[in-house]
């Protein structure tokens, strides 16, 4: 009787044992293939956000641009395809997300003045708090800028601008005014003050005016804004 070695391979194989050794071969596969693959798991990230992201930065683009542009040319002159052009994208987008150039124009000059509520200061303190408002809101939003030399040399900015002090600055006025008919008139003297130092130090750059500090603007300032919110005469 021959002894065979276990370890020995036949010479002649069955005709489905060479399939049967091939197929036993992807055993190892699970360690290509052990997880989902990467795009299954990134694809949610990357679909989720991007729109938007995209959406807000074109928006800002065009906003920026519509600014800059409106403040050089004026309203008339600014054109949607110049602004585009600025914002470097097709002007169809400046349409989709704004409709037409007026539209356009009421986005970019939206401004919140987020004047105090005075009524919660002490009586001798609105003027300074009211004068070093405004000037840390300028410092921080160079919206108020911008508007301020579309309205220095457009008559559409300048509309802009006066309704925007109207419908911002008359409430608050309202709420302290010792003499309620003289409300109006108080508010525009505010706003002549207001405007008049805003013109000097961003637009204009006069040099003292731009070199003063915040405390030195209040202290000069609100004296002047003081009388306007609370004397009862001139």
């Amino acid at each position: 009787m021959v002894e065979r070695d276990p370890s020995a391979t036949p010479s002649a194989t069955p005709s489905g044992g060479r399939s049967r050794a091939r197929s036993a071969t992807p055993a190892v596969s699970p360690e290509v293939d052990a997880g989902p693959p990467p795009v299954v798991t990134e694809a949610p990230d990357a679909g989720a956000h991007p729109r938007p992201r995209r959406s807000d930065a074109t928006r800002a683009a065009i906003l920026a641009a519509a600014r800059d542009r409106f403040a050089a040319d004026g309203y008339e002159r600014a054109t949607i395809r110049a602004i585009a052009r600025d914002a470097g994208i097709d002007p169809s987008m400046v349409m989709r997300y704004y409709g037409n150039k007026e539209g356009l124009f009421a986005a970019a000059s939206e401004i919140d003045l987020r004047a105090p509520d005075l009524t919660t200061v002490p009586y001798e303190e609105r003027g300074a708090r009211l004068v070093r408002h405004f000037i840390e809101l300028w410092e921080s939003d160079e919206t108020l800028t911008g508007m301020m030399r579309v309205g220095v040399t457009n008559e559409a900015g300048a509309e802009r601008m006066r309704r925007i002090f109207a419908e911002q600055v008359r409430p608050f006025v309202d709420a302290v005014c010792p003499v309620p008919e003289e409300a109006p008139t108080r508010a525009a003297l505010i706003g002549s003050q207001i405007l008049g130092m805003a013109l000097c130090r961003y637009v204009l750059r006069v040099a003292p005016a731009v070199e003063l500090g915040h405390d030195e603007l209040v202290a000069w300032l609100a004296p002047t804004v003081q009388r306007y919110l609370t004397a009862e005469r001139p």
